[in-house]
């Protein structure tokens, strides 16, 4: 008898749990709730500022987000986020943060990124904070934008780059990889739509995505880790830090947004199809980035899980740049457990955090 009740309990318990997390899940919600200020707004981006409670680095660590995601990622629990991670580790925390994009902002590129407003929010964040240099973070496409950023900057701010789980030579990539490059025969067959593909011919209202669309794309291509989460969710209805997570995991993944047709032009239809960076360099518009360019201190790293980018599509970025001080790293995790899950939280974030200390000035040290 005492065992059918403690069943029962345990049943309605589940169910409980269950009702809210599909009927009032935006209550369950965990994410972002670091405080910050914004120190700069344009139609583009927005630029936070988590100040350290007591700053021990002259050199700030910026963040820049990928395009897509909501800022969850970087602040996804209170006991489990980046930001208050480096903020407690004492460095000014910075991340530049995009807008909602729309159709309208259909033809912005890489190079509306990477040449116009990156340049602006780090100039904005080196007077903000003081500093002539920073520290570069970027994870995924992000991870793309600061290589090219610094590879067509460089030397001006940057003095430790991060790369993590970014495609350099995409035809490495798994399975993804692989469907990239038959395609890119198949299309280089014929040279009419090779041209049309190639040179960005493509109108972009045509190659436009929204953001429902991103975000069904995003689980599509890891369906896999997607079942696993949701089983494991189904597991453990019984406890209440579970179903916190799975809400807020879920309010990640499914409040995407646009991405613009001259970024799907670029990342999509140049960068994974035509892999230009596996040699070193890429072309938009009138201007040639090479990576030899960088020359600052850099970390590549990529999820030992990872089916979106690969380690072998992520580390030859180790042997293209000028660096010096190259740091090549496996991080547990898939895609998205790279830069969010329990085991990175505890493993790699400290081994992150002692990588930019040695490779950062101390504040005494610079007066």
């Amino acid at each position: 008898m005492i065992q059918l009740k403690q069943n029962l309990q345990r049943q309605r318990k589940k169910l409980k749990h269950l009702g809210a997390r599909f009927f009032n899940s935006s209550a369950l919600v965990l994410s972002q709730k670091t405080p910050f200020v914004y120190i700069k707004e344009t139609e583009l981006y927005r630029v936070r500022h988590y100040p350290a409670p007591e700053r021990q680095f002259k050199e700030p660590l910026v963040f820049v987000a990928p395009l897509a995601i909501n800022m969850d990622i970087y602040d996804l629990y209170p006991y489990r986020s980046l930001v208050k991670h480096f903020q407690h580790s004492g460095f000014e925390v910075y991340l530049v943060e995009w807008n909602r994009f729309s159709f309208k902002h259909r033809e912005l590129n890489f190079l509306s990124f990477i040449d116009q407003a990156i340049p602006e929010a780090i100039e904005r964040i080196c007077e903000h904070s003081e500093s002539d240099y920073i520290s570069l973070h970027g994870w995924s496409m992000a991870g793309i934008f600061v290589t090219l950023y610094t590879a067509l900057h460089s030397p001006e701010h940057v003095k430790n780059l991060m790369v993590m789980g970014s495609p350099i030579d995409s035809y490495t990539s798994g399975r993804v990889g692989k469907l990239f490059e038959a395609t890119n025969k198949l299309i280089s067959q014929n040279p009419a739509i090779r041209d049309t593909v190639h040179k960005g011919l493509i109108p972009k209202h045509y190659i436009h995505t929204p953001g429902i669309l991103n975000a069904i794309g995003f689980k599509l291509l890891d369906p896999v880790g997607w079942f696993k989460s949701q089983k494991q969710f189904l597991l453990n209805l019984e406890k209440p830090e579970h179903v916190y997570e799975h809400a807020t995991m879920g309010n990640f993944l499914n409040k995407m947004i646009d991405y613009p047709g001259g970024i799907n032009q670029d990342m999509v239809l140049n960068l994974w199809l035509q892999n230009p960076l596996k040699h070193g360099s890429i072309t938009l518009e009138d201007k040639k980035i090479e990576l030899k360019n960088i020359s600052c201190s850099l970390m590549v790293g990529a999820g030992d899980r990872d089916q979106i980018v690969t380690r072998k599509a992520a580390e030859p970025l180790t042997k293209l740049t000028s660096s010096k001080d190259v740091t090549f790293t496996l991080i547990p995790g898939g895609h998205l457990g790279l830069m969010s899950n329990q085991k990175t939280a505890n493993t790699f974030w400290p081994k992150l955090s002692i990588w930019l200390e040695q490779r950062s000035t101390r504040l005494e040290q610079s007066k």
